[in-house]
């Protein structure tokens, strides 16, 4: 498999996402070719600095960076020498099966639409994998779409059941609609509508689901608009960040607390590790013709590592043949449910 990495987009610059995809490389031999792009200039000394000397790695050297501050749109026109622009071309001209980005979310949105959606599908969503008490679930869409259609939040619906199928190995995922409450009174206008479309597919649907499922294993799929979805996301981040501050206050506020949080330090690196955001690598964007990853700006080596990661394992299990045929399927079914809606094929 062929992945391109952006890495000039981050925080750290180069050297961090190189020292991450070093790691990668050394994890998976199947990926035959890592490109790297960026400014070579930059990339050659990074490369020595980390050590990274692999036949698989190529430079793809280009001149300009998006930046945080950039406005997406314009960027995209504007620096068509962009690390990321570039990056995402690589996948257009199959010459890479998957870009990775810790850039711009917006800009890496925007770019991306240069894949063209898989066929059937409206919308592209942006995947974030989060855990539960004892597993994971995913939440779609969680930033790209702020403003939605009934019909959109159902083709979400059917594209992370497939992500959670095949990639979390759920046999059957529990597919819910985020709502403020699990009553059918509850909600509005999207997601009533939403919710009877995706009862009409081929889904293990819940119904509605609120904020106290989400953590509680009680569902696999999550639904929303890009606008809660985004919320939902953060929040729940910046709470595991909080969580583990307090945590840390508490125990060593004494001597005795500090001697039971040494007798229990392996049980607190464990929660640590179950609770990092950069376990997961980074948000997937799906329903585009190619893979494509977008891991935090702030991300270091482990990030940019288990990013790789999930691209080569989207690529190994080739989910965009399954969601391909999945939502032609669910197409048929949404034309009969709401035959005045209009479903692009």
């Amino acid at each position: 498999m062929r992945i391109a990495v952006d890495v000039m987009g981050g925080d750290h610059r180069c050297e961090v996402v190189i020292a991450g995809a070093k790691l990668a490389l050394e994890a998976d031999s199947n990926i035959s070719t890592l490109h790297l792009v960026g400014n070579q200039e930059e990339i050659q000394p990074a490369l020595k600095k980390v050590g990274l000397q692999d036949s698989r790695v190529q430079i793809l050297h280009c001149t300009e960076v998006l930046t945080m501050e950039d406005k997406p749109l314009e960027a995209i026109r504007k620096k068509k020498d962009s690390s990321m622009v570039r990056a995402i071309e690589l996948v257009r001209e199959d010459n890479a099966d998957a870009v990775i980005s810790p850039g711009n979310t917006g800009a890496l949105v925007a770019g991306s639409m240069k894949l063209r959606r898989l066929e059937g599908v409206e919308r592209p969503a942006i995947v974030a994998r989060m855990p539960s008490r004892t597993g994971d679930f995913v939440l779609l869409d969680a930033g790209a779409n702020p403003i939605c259609e009934p019909q959109h939040l159902a083709q979400f619906a059917v594209m992370g059941n497939a992500y959670a199928r095949e990639i979390l190995g759920h046999a059957r995922p529990r597919v819910g609609v985020l709502s403020n409450g699990s009553e059918d009174s509850k909600g509005n206008d999207l997601t009533r509508e939403a919710a009877r479309l995706c009862a009409k597919l081929d889904l293990n649907f819940l119904g509605y689901v609120e904020g106290f499922d989400l953590f509680d294993d009680g569902v696999d799929v999550v639904v929303a608009d890009g606008f809660v979805g985004n919320i939902v996301l953060k929040t729940a981040e910046s709470l595991g960040y909080t969580m583990m501050h307090l945590l840390k206050a508490e125990l060593t506020a004494t001597p005795i607390r500090k001697l039971g949080a040494f007798i229990s330090q392996n049980a607190f690196r464990s929660l640590k590790r179950r609770l990092d955001p950069e376990v997961y690598g980074g948000a997937v964007l799906l329903g585009l013709n190619g893979i494509v990853v977008k891991t935090h700006g702030s991300a270091r080596e482990r990030a940019v590592m288990n990013a790789i990661r999930v691209a080569a394992e989207e690529v190994r299990h080739d989910i965009n043949r399954v969601i391909r045929s999945e939502i032609a399927a669910a197409n048929q079914r949404l034309a009969v449910a709401a035959p005045s809606a209009t479903v692009n094929s």
